[in-house]
C-alpha cells in the first residue's frame, strides 16, 4: 500500500506530513511506524522550536486508519494487539516529544486522524473541516490509550458523545467541544498555522518545552510533588531568562538561544 510520512524543515520549524492523498491520508501500518520514527528524530533536535503536523494536500488531515488493511493486519485479537501497539507508539511519540506540536487540519480529521490531532498541543482547522470517530459502525472500539488522548482534550462527556453516536461533525461543533483552538477560512489554514508556529518559535524554547511537560504532568491525577514544583523555578537559571527580562527592560526583541 502507498503512503509515507515526510519531514520538511524551515529554520527552527519542522513539518511532518502524512502523505497518502489518494486515500485522504488514511493511515496504514508503515505510516504509523513512520510517525514514531519522525518524532523520535525531531525530539532529539535541540535546534528545533516547533513542529507542524499535517496531511498532504487540502482535502484531509487524516481519514483514520486504512480499513483495507484490516483483512491482513487487524483481523483478530492478536493481530489487533500488535497493530495497536504500533499506533500507541506513534501517539506517544507525539505526546512525549519535547517540542510543541501544532496540527494543521485541512478537511477530514476522522478516526485515528482525530486521535493524532488530540496528541498535539494546538489544533487549527478550516471552516469546512469535519471531525468524528465512527468506529461503532465497524464493530470496533477506541483503545484505552487512544480514548485517553481524546478525553484529555475534550473531556469524558464529549469523548463519549463522539464514540457513542459516531457522527461526523463540523468545525463549529468541534470548537464547542474544545477540540480545536481556532477556525479560519479554508484557504487561510496553512498561513495561520505557519504564523502560529513562528510565534511559538520566537519564544524561549526551553520555556515552551517546560510548558508542554507541565501540561502533560497536570493530566496525571496524582498530587504534585516537591520535585514537580521545584522544576517550575529552573528557568531562572537559564541564559534565556537573563536575555528575556533584560530585553524587556531595554525595549528590545529578545534573541533566545535555548540555553
Amino acid at each position: 500500500m502507498s503512503g509515507e510520512v515526510l519531514t520538511q524543515r524551515s529554520g527552527n520549524i519542522a513539518t511532518v506530513i502524512l502523505s497518502a492523498p489518494e486515500r485522504l491520508n488514511a493511515m496504514n501500518l508503515d505510516m504509523w511506524r513512520g510517525i514514531t520514527d519522525a518524532f523520535k528524530v525531531l525530539d532529539a533536535d535541540d535546534d528545533l522550536r516547533c513542529i507542524i503536523l499535517r496531511g498532504a494536500g487540502e482535502k484531509a488531515f487524516a481519514a483514520g486508519a486504512d480499513i483495507a488493511e484490516f483483512a491482513t493486519e487487524r483481523f483478530d485479537r492478536d493481530s489487533a494487539h500488535t497493530y495497536g501497539a504500533v499506533m500507541a507508539s506513534a501517539l506517544e511519540a507525539i505526546q512525549q516529544c519535547r517540542h510543541p506540536v501544532v496540527a494543521m487540519i485541512h478537511g477530514a480529521c476522522v478516526g485515528g486522524g482525530l486521535e493524532l490531532a488530540c496528541c498535539c498541543e494546538m489544533r487549527i482547522c478550516g471552516e469546512n473541516s469535519r471531525f468524528g470517530v465512527p468506529v461503532k459502525n465497524l464493530g470496533l472500539v477506541v483503545a484505552l490509550n487512544e480514548m485517553q488522548a481524546v478525553a484529555a482534550v475534550v473531556g469524558r462527556a464529549n469523548a463519549l458523545e463522539i464514540v457513542l453516536e459516531g457522527q461526523v461533525f463540523d468545525a463549529q461543533t468541534a470548537q464547542g467541544m474544545n477540540l480545536v483552538n481556532r477556525i479560519v477560512a479554508p484557504d487561510q489554514v496553512t498561513a495561520e498555522v505557519e504564523a502560529t508556529a513562528r510565534r511559538i518559535a520566537q519564544g524561549a524554547p526551553l520555556v515552551a518545552r517546560w510548558h508542554k511537560q507541565f501540561a502533560r504532568r497536570l493530566s496525571d491525577p496524582t498530587p504534585l510533588t516537591e520535585a514537580d514544583i521545584e522544576e517550575s523555578y529552573a528557568c531562572f537559571d537559564t541564559a534565556d531568562f537573563q536575555t528575556g527580562y533584560k530585553a524587556f527592560l531595554n525595549k528590545e526583541k529578545p534573541d533566545f538561544e535555548g540555553r
